[in-house]
């Protein structure tokens, strides 16, 4: 039986949010007789919940999800993207070291590999540390491509002095790690365009995108909302799940609502989730008028596939970077997928899943205007062109279900730790 260790800052279990890519994996890998353990931080990240309060004496808390089992290494609070969350990152990898290679090995013995993820880069560096000084493999994985998406999205220059260093950090992880999975396709483009190929086995590098799971996505499509006349009406519906940030940019959304308000009232467009911009873009729909868009709030995950699946369309929106040319991995793409309707995104991407399943469409820019082109180009569809794209959708999430995305993951594993 192997033991592989994923260490991963921000590992949330299915009830407290989305990012369950790692629950997933672990159930399935344990069904192979694999032994795994998830270490995350007991602070939940965009929550308040601490799995381990301040005054708790406790360094640890071990709690079984449906037989996957996390540990909660205690870490401090923070709030927001300030100082706070800087210190927690810190402190989280410097605790995760010292505390596995002291406390760890001890308690639950030596694994044969540790699967680690990032963001953050530094608890990245902790793990590959940690397997270099107890002579096992390790595998990085790469979510975001730190610090590329800050300089993108925060406009931060690449000669900043804390860029710079994490650059540094970035090549020294890749190059010291046994293998490299990228969550999208482009993760050698990305190499490559970095120049720092010379010093990395681009053979050592895979592509794993996230996904989602059918068989929980089946069973959650009877969890109806009952109290959603909205959803149940017979209007036409595009609907959005996820957060409310300034990086999602739901502005365009309002644009979009607004010019076609007067011309096409059966269009409603539904938003569920939270984040900082929800409560500005409310006031700004009351202060226009914008009356065909109407913002939920939070919902629990197990209803997410029922609402998909009482849409005519499910839309991405996010702010337009120039890191899309490496690819993209959405969590909610996968589950709009598997709810077997059309998609439309408003963003131009490599490596588009959209057209290469045709099961929706790309926006040709990230403006309202070519958004609402895209929505009137399936809302205008006939009937056997609008099924189509539905059925495409639905066989599209057959490649992306975790069971799929599972089995790739344990060759990889398997070609590393040879035990």
């Amino acid at each position: 039986m192997k033991s592989v260790w994923i260490i991963n800052h921000y590992a949330i279990p299915p009830k407290f949010g989305g990012l369950n890519r790692h629950y997933y994996f672990s159930r399935y890998l344990g069904k192979q007789g694999y032994n795994i353990k998830i270490f995350t931080s007991s602070k939940i990240h965009n929550s308040s919940v601490n799995m381990i309060k301040p005054e708790d004496k406790r360094k640890f808390k071990i709690v079984d999800f449906d037989g996957v089992q996390y540990i909660f290494l205690k870490s401090s609070e923070y709030e927001g993207n300030g100082f706070s969350r800087i210190k927690n990152m810190i402190s989280f990898a410097c605790f995760a070291y010292f505390f596995l290679k002291k406390e760890g090995i001890k308690r639950f013995g030596k694994p044969d590999l540790i699967y680690t993820s990032s963001p953050s880069l530094l608890a990245s560096v902790s793990a590959v540390l940690l397997a270099k000084k107890i002579k096992i493999p390790v595998i990085t994985e790469i979510r975001d491509l730190w610090p590329e998406s800050i300089v993108a999205y925060k406009n931060i220059s690449r000669k900043n002095p804390i860029i710079i260093l994490l650059y540094a950090l970035e090549k020294w992880l890749y190059k010291c790690t046994d293998a490299l999975v990228f969550t999208t396709e482009g993760g050698k483009d990305y190499l490559k365009e970095r120049g720092i190929c010379d010093c990395i086995d681009l053979k050592k590098v895979y592509s794993l995108n996230n996904g989602v799971d059918l068989f929980d996505f089946e069973k959650n499509l009877s969890n109806k909302l009952n109290d959603d006349d909205l959803l149940r009406s017979d209007t036409f519906k595009i609907i959005y799940t996820g957060s409310i940030r300034e990086v999602n940019d739901l502005s365009i959304l309002l644009d979009v609502a607004r010019s076609l308000k007067d011309t096409q009232r059966d269009v409603k467009f539904i938003v569920y989730g939270e984040g900082t911009q929800k409560d500005t873009l409310i006031k700004r729909c009351k202060a226009e008028g914008i009356d065909n868009i109407c913002f939920k709030g939070h919902v629990s995950r197990e209803f997410i596939p029922f609402i998909l699946s009482k849409a005519n369309i499910n839309i991405i929106i996010v702010k337009q970077t120039d890191l899309t040319r490496f690819g993209t991995s959405y969590n909610k793409l996968f589950d709009y997928m598997a709810s077997k309707k059309p998609i439309i995104s408003n963003i131009s991407v490599n490596y588009d899943l959209l057209q290469r399943y045709n099961c929706g469409v790309t926006s040709k820019s990230s403006g309202a205007e070519d958004l609402k082109n895209a929505i009137k180009s399936i809302y205008n569809l006939p009937k056997a062109k609008y099924e189509e794209l539905c059925r495409n959708a639905g066989e599209a999430a057959k490649d992306y279900d975790y069971k799929v995305l599972s089995a790739k993951l344990k060759k990889i594993i398997d070609s590393v730790a040879k035990v």
